[in-house]
């Protein structure tokens, strides 16, 4: 199989033994959130909300580093595939997001960079940066690829074990926290000054731009305000330790 293909050019759904690509995402968003809500659970035996939001935070933000490696490694295919997605679009009148996430995986292939590399010719349809390696918002997801993996398992591991002095915790939470905050409210004002808005329809833009984006700053203004508590108090209390 031609290692520069995702799924087929004439069925984007793929056919026989395979996963849901949605499906295979969503179960990996849920095993990596409740192993660190179980860990603490299985070490103390409490549940706290604000520790598992930010472990699901965390996690999603894992997955979408993984799929920003692909990005980066894939981007000459990406920008060949988006017209495959542009013509699909036209031909089937169905949602480029929708029929991907629908598309079956196979098995041997659930890691493969370039699968997950259609995720964003995909999203290219409600973005056109995400074809554009020049733009800001290619840039600032490659940036989050090669910043945020380490100090994102450093944090979700010590807000679970609390195992580095809350200053120091604070310290890095505050950094990466608002880093978040910064580039994606930026992002957001690009899109909206390149006008990128009008090319799609209004519910697009509510669920690619304004929902999407709105869940990672909401939790980043989250982790920026323990952050701050765990500078302030000088302990976990904020996390219910």
């Amino acid at each position: 199989m031609d290692s520069n293909r995702a799924l087929p050019e004439s069925d984007a759904h793929g056919a026989g033994l395979g996963v849901p690509a949605g499906l295979f995402a969503a179960l990996v968003v849920a095993v990596l959130a409740l192993l660190g809500i179980g860990a603490r659970y299985y070490a103390r035996g409490d549940l706290n909300l604000i520790h598992s939001v930010l472990s699901l935070f965390f996690s999603i933000n894992l997955l979408v580093c993984y799929w920003e490696v692909c990005l980066f490694f894939r981007r000459d295919y990406i920008e060949r595939r988006t017209g495959y997605w542009r013509r699909r679009r036209r031909e089937t009148g169905l949602a480029p997001a929708r029929e991907f996430l629908a598309s079956r995986v196979p098995l041997t292939r659930l890691l493969s960079p370039t699968v997950w590399a259609d995720a964003w010719a995909t999203y290219a349809q409600y973005d056109g940066s995400y074809a554009d390696r020049g733009s800001f918002g290619f840039n600032v997801d490659i940036g989050n690829d090669f910043v945020t993996p380490v100090p994102t398992l450093f944090l979700y591991a010590t807000y679970t074990f609390d195992f580095l002095p809350s200053l120091y915790a604070g310290i890095l939470g505050a950094m990466v926290f608002w880093q978040w905050i910064y580039a994606t409210s930026l992002y957001c004002v690009s899109f909206f000054v390149a006008e990128r808005h009008t090319r799609i329809s209004r519910l697009e833009t509510f669920i690619f731009v304004i929902v999407i984006n709105s869940f990672w700053v909401l939790c980043a203004l989250l982790g920026l305000y323990v952050s701050v508590r765990l500078m302030m108090d000088g302990n976990y209390s904020v996390l219910g330790y």
